[in-house]
């Protein structure tokens, strides 16, 4: 049998996932308190318990995203730098499947280019600089000459899906682009850009440098 204090953080993560879902659907400013409420099957009382406000709310979704970029809670195939995360399949797929609703609610925060959804960004794109520079010392990423610049791409090119969403589901030929299989999709392809690059020699990266130099 759960304790009280059980039942309580399961009903505060049931009104996270509930606001997740419907905040990235509607967006934040379009979702009341009493509709998160009815759609986590907790009383309005409850959720100003949890969280005292909308805002309260949004923050916790926010620091619910970036513990998953961080590899925290839900991400425990993660938490171990010995182990190798993608020796777990089973464990991948079930990041996978946890996140359409965080894709979903990003996709939604950018879009409304609040000074929250900028902020997200930032912190983002700083875990994930830090994330390539332990690659590069542990010798699984290739070092950069301009690291930061790299993160910020590197996370621009991983969240453009969702902003191309419409179009890249046409393509693809998906009826909902954060479905798990699309995901799998699109992302592979993206993963092998990364891993095995596009081009076969240099001759891109110096013309473009060509061209810097001239300018």
């Amino acid at each position: 049998m759960r304790s009280s204090e059980d039942a309580d953080l399961t009903a505060r993560a049931r009104i996270r996932n509930a606001a997740l879902e419907l905040f990235g659907a509607e967006g934040v400013g379009r979702v009341s308190l009493r509709t998160v409420a009815a759609r986590a099957g907790v009383s309005h009382a409850l959720v100003l318990h949890h969280f005292g406000s909308k805002e309260g709310l949004r923050r916790e979704c926010d620091a619910y995203v970036i513990s998953l970029v961080r590899g925290g809670p839900g991400m425990e195939v993660l938490d171990d730098p010995l182990d190798d995360p993608l020796d777990d399949t089973a464990g991948l797929g079930a990041l996978l499947e946890a996140g359409a609703g965080v894709r979903r609610y990003l996709a939604r925060a950018f879009l409304d280019g609040t000074p929250e959804a900028a902020a997200l960004f930032d912190e983002i794109v700083e875990t994930t600089g830090r994330w390539l520079e332990q690659g590069v010392q542990e010798g699984w990423a290739r070092p950069s000459e301009d690291p930061r610049a790299r993160a910020a791409i590197y996370v621009t090119w991983l969240l453009a899906p969702l902003a191309f969403g419409e179009h890249l589901s046409r393509v693809l030929g998906v009826s909902d682009l954060h479905d798990t299989d699309a995901t799998l999709q699109y992302s592979r392809a993206a993963v092998e850009i990364f891993t095995r690059g596009v081009f076969a020699d240099d001759r891109v990266l110096a013309a473009w440098d060509a061209v810097r130099k001239q300018r």
